[in-house]
């Protein structure tokens, strides 16, 4: 059993079951009894709290990811240690992960897919804009809850890890999603996590991952190569402008990858608002910018030291990638120009220039970037304000210039409040101070979850008034249809199970037992009537089988048991009999059922209590509303018995005894029971 559960930590927190394990810690459900509500308890792993460094980083990093407060990110309640054992307390979610959601649904839409994403990217630039990298960025820790929302855990988490720098079995899953610069062993910063979200739209788009291999240390190096098959080659369904943003946020080369949450944003909502957008990132070679590649750590787990054949293999693996990047260096600064013309260029003056004419003919031979804008009292909007390397200088063709470029005066402009919760919107308008009015705004959508920034109006970047009106559109959530539940108390449960399916409300379990209420007549329903529900919701039913309406020992399939009188039902002439199973009585379909070969059927079972615990009693069962197999009779040592039941696709059933309704279920032969 496991040492924790039941216990008391710090006198507050009641250990209650381990719900999940990871590489250095436990996930424990647990009960705060000082706000009595239910938590779950992320413990570090004995071995890991032993070491002094690890403890120490688990406690500031915890501490810091404390701070964090989002929608799409899971609240950490408390930090703290109790006899040795470092744990952080964290909101319970009851949803799946979305690696969990990936394996089960296979290739997402790319709606579906672009919901996800665009709250990923939320939850991260609210992170970076606190110097919180996540570093471990994978479906595995992001959480999809019933309503489509999505959270992201585990943030901080990875930077104490960082502290091993080995690739070991148990990084296998998170290698897939790591970064080239993560692989190399090198800094790493809010771009690494940009990298990792293209990682994991790319899968939820194609259904496969970029990269694939035996160990930790064959994936880490197809990363730092990047021969990466485009997304649309494995789905050609993929909008070109979606297959982009997957493209730049894979970018091996730092600079062409996103630079920040907020920018690949702008780029997703862009998509959102028009599917036929293109932005023309193409993929950049990591390669293409390195001059030289470090080492992949490696463990003794992965590459054995007695096994000298695969030695051999990862020492010339390393000792390859290091003459490509040694032989890319020599030519790119010592050969290129013997292969290259050596005319150089005079920088021309672009001070003045309007920046969309930077692209004429005249500047053909050069790369102008615009490397910012700024803000100038002097310079009007959209004109070059400085220049790097200066004009006058001698470069060779295609040499890169850098410009800055004016933004005009600073004023007050509209922020960007997109994907924002509604509250934390209305915050920051009003630390503008500009006594702005904020109307509201709702609408559904299945692409931003409830309470979550839709759109403004003026639009982000737009100038502001002292006093001007902002409108802000709030998204409600996915868009679903109520009903009011019917009041089926006292009703008959045929004109009940009628007015469940008018509504357009799912029959749930039907059960039976003794009351004073009218036989056959609903005694309880689930849910209150004049309740407004979502359509879909199921309806659980007690009907009343009256005072005296089933006798322990005179079943109606014919005399008394054992009398010798008995006359059960025979069966219909398509009707094979199985060989009965005393503790779990056998029972066929009717070939007309669904499937009319037999040997296809496959067996389930329904665990039905009975009204009555002793004596014996005959039990029956409708299918579909027809007869199913023969009447069998048994003897009750326990008020639950097992029938087993055989059938193809999805079958209701209903449970008589002694010609009394009393159970409804239904079975689906090919996921199980319901």
């Amino acid at each position: 059993m496991d040492n924790y559960i039941g216990k008391m930590l710090d006198h507050r927190y009641e250990i209650l079951e381990m719900i999940g394990s990871g590489g250095m810690a436990v996930v424990y459900k647990a009960l705060c009894h000082r706000l009595n509500r239910p938590v779950a308890i992320k413990i570090l792993k004995h071995d890991f709290g032993q070491d002094a460094e690890l403890h120490r980083r688990f406690q500031v990093e915890s501490q810091a990811v404390a701070m964090l407060s989002h929608p799409n990110i899971v609240s950490v309640y408390d930090v703290s240690s109790s006899d040795d054992t470092d744990y952080i307390v964290m909101e319970l979610i009851d949803g799946i992960t979305l690696k969990q959601y990936m394996q089960k649904k296979g290739v997402l839409s790319w709606r579906e897919a672009l919901h996800f994403t665009m709250q990923i990217a939320s939850a991260l630039s609210h992170a970076h804009s606190r110097g919180i990298v996540h570093r471990d960025i994978k479906p595995h820790n992001v959480m999809v809850l019933k309503d489509g929302s999505i959270k992201v855990a585990d943030f901080g988490i990875a930077r104490v890890l960082s502290a091993q720098n080995t690739l070991t079995r148990e990084t296998l899953g998170s290698v897939h999603y790591i970064s080239p610069e993560q692989a190399k062993g090198g800094r790493v910063d809010q771009r690494t996590d940009l990298y990792s979200l293209g990682v994991v739209l790319y899968e939820m788009l194609t259904g496969k991952l970029p990269y694939e291999g035996d160990s930790a240390v064959s994936v880490a190096i197809q990363h730092i190569s990047g021969n990466l098959k485009r997304p649309t080659e494995l789905n050609p369904e993929i909008p070109i402008g979606l297959e982009q943003i997957v493209l730049r946020a894979m970018s091996g080369d730092l600079d062409a990858r996103y630079a920040s949450a907020d920018q690949m944003l702008a780029d997703l909502e862009a998509f959102r608002q028009d599917q036929k957008v293109s932005f023309g990132y193409r993929l950049v070679n990591p390669a293409a910018k390195t001059e030289e590649t470090a080492p992949i750590p490696k463990t003794e787990e992965e590459v054995p030291a007695k096994n000298s054949h695969t030695t051999t293999i990862m020492i010339a693996i390393f000792m390859l990638l290091a003459f490509v990047g040694i032989g890319y260096f020599l030519y790119s600064y010592i050969l290129k120009d013997l292969f290259t013309s050596s005319a150089e260029l005079t920088v021309p003056d672009l001070s003045g220039a309007y920046y969309t004419s930077l692209t004429d003919e005249k500047y053909a031979d050069f790369n102008i970037v615009i490397e910012k804008w700024t803000d100038s009292d002097t310079v009007e909007y959209g004109y070059v304000i400085r220049q790097d390397p200066a004009k006058g200088k001698k470069v060779k063709q295609g040499a890169t210039i850098e410009v800055t470029v004016s933004q005009g005066q600073m004023q007050n402009i509209m922020p960007q409040v997109v994907n924002m919760n509604q509250s934390a919107a209305e915050k920051l308008l009003r630390d503008m101070q500009l006594g702005l009015k904020v109307q509201i705004e709702q609408k559904y959508s299945d692409v931003y979850v409830s309470n979550q920034i839709i759109d403004s109006e003026p639009k982000y970047g737009e100038p502001l008034e002292y006093g001007d009106t902002v409108t802000l559109i709030v998204s409600m959530g996915v868009e679903v249809e109520l009903v009011e539940v019917p009041d089926l108390v006292g009703r008959p449960i045929d004109d009940a199970l009628r007015m469940i399916e008018e509504a357009g409300l799912v029959r749930g379990a039907v059960t039976y037992e003794t009351s004073e209420a009218d036989r056959n007549c609903v005694i309880y329903q689930s849910t209150e009537s004049g309740v407004l529900v979502k359509k879909t919701t199921m309806i659980n039913l007690r009907v009343s089988l009256g005072m005296d309406s089933v006798q322990n020992d005179t079943p109606s399939a014919g005399g008394k048991p054992g009398s010798g009188d008995e006359k059960p039902q025979e069966p219909d002439n398509n009707t094979q009999q199985p060989g009965q199973d005393p503790e779990v009585p056998d029972a066929l379909p009717l070939f007309d059922q669904g499937n009319p070969n037999p040997e296809e059927y496959k067996r389930q079972t329904i665990d039905v209590t009975m009204p009555v615990g002793v004596g014996t009693v005959s039990v029956t069962l409708q299918c579909n509303g027809k007869s199913y197999g023969n009447a069998f009779v048994v003897d009750l040592e326990n008020r639950t018995i097992q029938i087993a039941v055989y059938g193809t696709g999805s079958m209701e059933f209903d449970v008589f005894v002694n010609g009394a309704r009393i159970y409804f279920t239904t079975v689906d032969f090919e996921a199980g029971q319901q």
